[in-house]
Order: C-alpha cells, then structure tokens, then sequence
C-alpha cells in the first residue's frame, strides 16, 4: 500500500533521505559505505564529486560539446579538447628548470628528469638492474621469462620487441628504407648503415686494450675479449656446456635434439634455422639480392657481398697476433699461422715431402707427372 499512498517510512540518518521500502533503504547506505554520493541516472554508476558525475554523464550525451575551431574535431571531455589544442598551437607547457626542455604533457617531463637526476626506480627483482621507465624493464623481463609477443604473421617466428619483428618483416617485403648517401646501397635496418659508412671511412673506433686490435664495431670487441677472458655466458640447460657465442650454443643444441623444422619443398632438405632454408631455396631460384655498387656482380648471400666489398675497400680485418702482417680473408691468415708454426699439412704421396700450402703440393706434383 506505501506504493499507492506515497508512503516513505525508511529514512536514512545520515542524509535524512526517505525510502518506502528497508531493502530501498540498503541499497542506498551503500553509497555512505563507498563514499560515492552522486549516482547515475542512467547507469547507475556512482561518483564521489558533482564533477566527476557531469563529466560522466556526457558519454551518455551524443552531442560533443567540445569543438575544435581549426579541425573541426569534437570531444566530450574538456581535457581531451585541451590536449587535442597542442596539436595546433605545438603547446609544450611543462619546462624542464635544468635544461630548459619543453614537454607536452608532465609525465614527459616527470621522466625527462631521471637524465639529469639519475634516479632509476623500476627495479628487476631477478638480475636487480635498475631503469628510469617502465616500459625497460618490462622489457628486461622478457629475457627472464622467455616472453615472445610479437609473431611473424609470415613465417611464425616470434620476437620479444616490436621493433625487432617489424625488422624482420622487411625480409619479406624486401624493403630496404636506410640509403646510403655515398654509393646508394640500400639496407632494410639503420644499423646495416651504421656499419656499412665505415666502409667508406675506414674508421675502427674500438681497441682492444690487450692486444691492441682494431674493430669497426662495439659488438666486435665484445666477443674478441672473450679470447682473453675465457668468458663463455651462453650456457647448455641440458648438459651445462658453455660456449662463447650465441650462435655457438644454438648449432650445440642441435646434438641434443636433432630439431631440422624447416624443410625445402623442392629438395626436401631439412634446416635447424628459417634464415638457412631462405638462403638455401636461392639455390633453387636464382635469387641473388646482393648487389655490389661497383662492379654491378650479384650474390645470393650478404656475407659474400661483405666479402668481395673488401676487394674495393682493401680492408684487412685478419691480423696475425705473432707478426702483426694483416690479411683480408680468414683462411689466408689460417695459411700464413703455418710460417710461424713450421705445419705442412699437405704431403706428397710419392716422395713424401710436405707443404704448407696445397698449391705448392700440386706444383710440386707435375715433377712426378
């Protein structure tokens, strides 16, 4: 009958509101539980402040009351148009007080200020190295855990960085966006470039404090002190073997588990690596990518290029550690270390002498014939 007669005999001691029906009542105590005294009329959601609820409300409204002038974009929120402003107007309101850097929003300049504070507060629990943003060491994580979110919607492979998968992609549609602005080579990553200008420059920044070689790249240098170390960091889960290199590790892995997944579909020849079965299908295609600038000659593999490009540059990166002598390809050093060794690997079946060369036992033979 409190229906029919308007009747409201519940009263909230708090607010003073009344209510017809106890379970009316209930439901609205939760409100004073929450701290939330302003409701939704059409959702039901419930805020804190009046603000909080008209700003709400307007996602209910179709209208945007917010518009742009320039664009004629619209928004519903005022903060939303504010921040939409700067697109215009370049608007960097937040200063940094050290190096006078502008930033748009204060969570930039907030992080901008680690560079000069040093402060790094996201800690690695596992390996307890310390970063300035978040987003580093959820990226740090990614070598603890093993984490790939980032697959080849191609060929499956999976990457831990975006960047990483979106460098891969160009070696399937063949872009190559990083130029060379001397002889116009092309290369699908900045750090290709990186590396190939010093070709031209001839310059090799990195020294090896114990033995005083020289290299183009940091990388470089880094594994050759492991000859000097005796570090090896790339360890065997299964039988605990080390080794010094990665790639090293990965070809060991295969006595355990004989893995070949990838299969050419032609010859039906099995491979431990997807970059190993798209070299070997060139040999079934014909495919030479390659391309020397100078002499136009193509070649099916990027080491073969870097090779033959040390014919134009005469760089020598293999250098004798006994007589400092310097040579362009591996094997020649390997031939020349047998000057110093005294080893003749090479022996004539008749007469038995020996060679340190093969081409000295076949000039050697014509004695014979």
């Amino acid at each position: 009958m409190k229906i029919h007669t308007g009747e409201k005999s519940f009263k909230c001691e708090i607010c003073s509101n009344n209510f017809s029906r106890s379970n009316s009542l209930n439901n609205h105590l939760r409100i004073h539980a929450t701290g939330k005294y302003f409701s939704c009329n059409v959702c039901s959601k419930q805020f804190r402040r009046s603000a909080h609820l008209k700003r709400h409300l307007q996602t209910h409204d179709v209208e945007k009351s917010f518009k742009c002038k320039i664009c004629i974009k619209q928004f519903k929120q005022s903060h939303d148009f504010k921040k939409h402003l700067r697109v215009h107007t370049g608007g960097k309101f937040f200063k940094c007080g050290i190096c006078s850097k502008d930033f748009r929003q204060s969570g930039n300049l907030i992080t901008h200020m680690r560079i000069h504070t040093g402060e790094k507060p996201f800690k690695c629990k596992i390996c307890l190295k310390q970063y300035a943003q978040a987003i580093n060491l959820t990226t740090r994580m990614r070598i603890h855990t093993g984490e790939k979110p980032f697959k080849c919607k191609i060929c499956f492979k999976k990457f831990s960085h975006s960047g990483n998968l979106n460098n891969h992609l160009r070696i399937h549609t063949g872009e190559k966006p990083f130029k060379c602005n001397i002889c116009s080579e092309e290369f699908s990553e900045y750090r290709g470039l990186k590396s190939h200008l010093i070709i031209h420059t001839g310059e090799k920044p990195f020294k090896c404090n114990v033995c005083s070689i020289l290299f183009t790249r940091s990388g470089s240098l880094r594994r050759h002190m492991r000859i000097h170390t005796g570090e090896k960091p790339f360890k065997c889960e299964i039988c605990s073997k080390k080794f010094r290199r990665s790639y090293s590790l990965n070809n060991h892995l295969n006595v355990h588990t004989d893995g070949k997944p990838f299969k050419c579909e032609i010859c039906c020849k099995e491979f431990t690596k997807s970059g190993n079965l798209i070299t070997h299908m060139r040999i079934h295609t014909g495919e030479k990518p390659f391309k020397c600038k100078i002499y136009l000659k193509q070649y099916a593999q990027s080491f073969t290029l870097t090779t033959h490009m040390r014919i134009h540059t005469e760089e020598k990166p293999f250098q004798c550690k006994i007589c400092s002598k310097q040579f362009t390809w591996s094997n020649n050093l390997t031939t020349h270390l047998r000057v110093h060794t005294g080893e003749k690997r090479f022996k004539c079946e008749i007469c038995l002498k020996q060679f340190t060369q093969s081409c000295n036992l076949t000039r050697h033979m014509r004695i014979h014939t």
